[in-house]
């Protein structure tokens, strides 16, 4: 019993990683790399994954140095004082506002198409947020069990529309693109590969067992990668750049991928199950970053994670982004374009390369729980990235 439920646990903690960070990110991505094309975007997914597996891992070695329970703002307090506190604050109500309202807007929009348009989006909203908040409140655990059924609808309806839609892609199609371009993609990108609020989350649902989080983090990072790209090869394949309603058409409009294969499939069936597999891939990570969220806030006000107090935090979570969903529905990509440029690339990317900058060479904490090497170097070179990331995402 005691192997099960270990395994168990290793695998629940591996697939919500996977799922934070196939979702909302993963139905853009297609859209906002389509500019540079099919080759160039596989180099930006993969130094955006090596080095968001760096942070996360990062961050592990910070949760390893905090008492139990600690979120990343008791982490940014104790690490980078009262200006990192207030730093971490502003920076994650910014980011997970803008990630909750693209997941609420690009949930309500799935449901409206797996309806055939006889749901209205506003409805199809309220739906959609209502029918997965429970489990958010039942804590991690129901989280865990509702993350693996998703999981399981991901891997059927992405093997399924992979297998179906091979005869349809045309492999000169890949070709097309400006590779200069492709970095441009990178503020997308970067949300695409963010589970990092979900660490401390894990450390305790794993009992702190350091070695587990780590085998969480690099397997948990590495299926996204994977089917990143064969998303990429089936989006890129059968929809061209430029043409009438093609990608950038959908950029212009704020689309998700799924809206011009829709255009572009002529085939109703294989449509629906494309949009089957983007409503279970948006939903484990709505689910997974939701929980991510009500932690911060329990832990930044520090409200008991109990009754109605835990009723509250919900609330702060889910309501807003309904509101701002429901006032400007084509917000979609928009939010996550600021979102991952500048809330994933500060909180996620720069404030852990900080945290630990200061807790190994200023605050003199050990060494001896060190999860990412190379030391000073590799964390300069690190806030460079950033710094580039941050340019292209004002200049864009």
């Amino acid at each position: 019993m005691h192997v099960i439920r270990t395994f168990g646990h290793l695998l629940g903690g591996t697939l919500l990683v996977a799922g934070t960070s196939i979702g909302v990110g993963m139905l853009a991505l297609p859209v906002a790399t389509a500019e540079g094309g099919f080759f160039s975007s596989l180099l930006v997914y993969a130094t955006c994954w090596l080095f968001m597996l760096g942070t996360g891992l990062l961050i592990l070695e910070a949760c390893i140095w905090m008492p139990k329970e600690a979120n990343l703002v008791t982490m940014a307090s104790k690490l980078l004082g009262r200006p990192g506190k207030i730093a971490c604050w502003i920076l994650y109500l910014f980011l997970f506002s803008c990630l909750m309202v693209a997941h609420v807007t690009g949930g309500g929009n799935i449901v409206v198409e797996l309806s055939s348009g006889s749901l209205p989006y506003g409805i199809s909203v309220l739906l959609y947020t209502l029918a997965f908040a429970p489990a958010v409140y039942l804590g991690t655990l129901w989280v865990d069990r509702l993350n693996l059924v998703l999981m399981v609808g991901i891997v059927f309806s992405f093997g399924l529309f992979i297998f179906s839609t091979i005869p349809e892609i045309t492999p000169k199609l890949l070709f097309e693109g400006t590779p200069s371009k492709a970095w441009l993609a990178l503020p997308v990108v970067f949300t695409a590969f963010g589970y990092q609020s979900l660490i401390p989350t894990l450390m305790s649902y794993l009992n702190r067992d350091v070695k587990k989080m780590r085998r969480v983090l690099i397997m948990g990072t590495s299926i996204p990668f994977f089917i990143y790209i064969l998303w990429q090869v089936i989006v890129l394949g059968i929809v061209p750049i430029n043409a009438e309603g093609g990608l950038l058409d959908a950029m212009k409009h704020g689309e998700n991928a799924v809206a011009p294969l829709g255009r572009f499939l002529h085939n109703p069936g294989l449509l629906s199950i494309g949009q089957i597999f983007a409503f279970f891939a948006l939903t484990t990570s709505f689910v997974g970053i939701s929980i991510g969220f009500v932690d911060f806030l329990a832990d930044g006000l520090k409200v008991r994670k109990k009754g109605f107090q835990k009723l509250g935090l919900c609330a702060l979570v889910f309501i807003l982004p309904i509101i701002i969903a429901l006032v400007e529905p084509g917000i979609f990509l928009e939010s996550l374009n600021y979102g991952g440029g500048i809330g994933v690339a500060l909180l996620l990317g720069a404030m852990p390369v900080l945290m630990i900058w200061s807790g190994r060479y200023v605050q003199g904490y050990t060494l001896k729980h060190k999860q990412l090497p190379g030391g000073k170097i590799l964390l300069s070179l690190m806030l460079v990235f950033i710094a580039f990331e941050l340019v292209i995402t004002v200049l864009k």
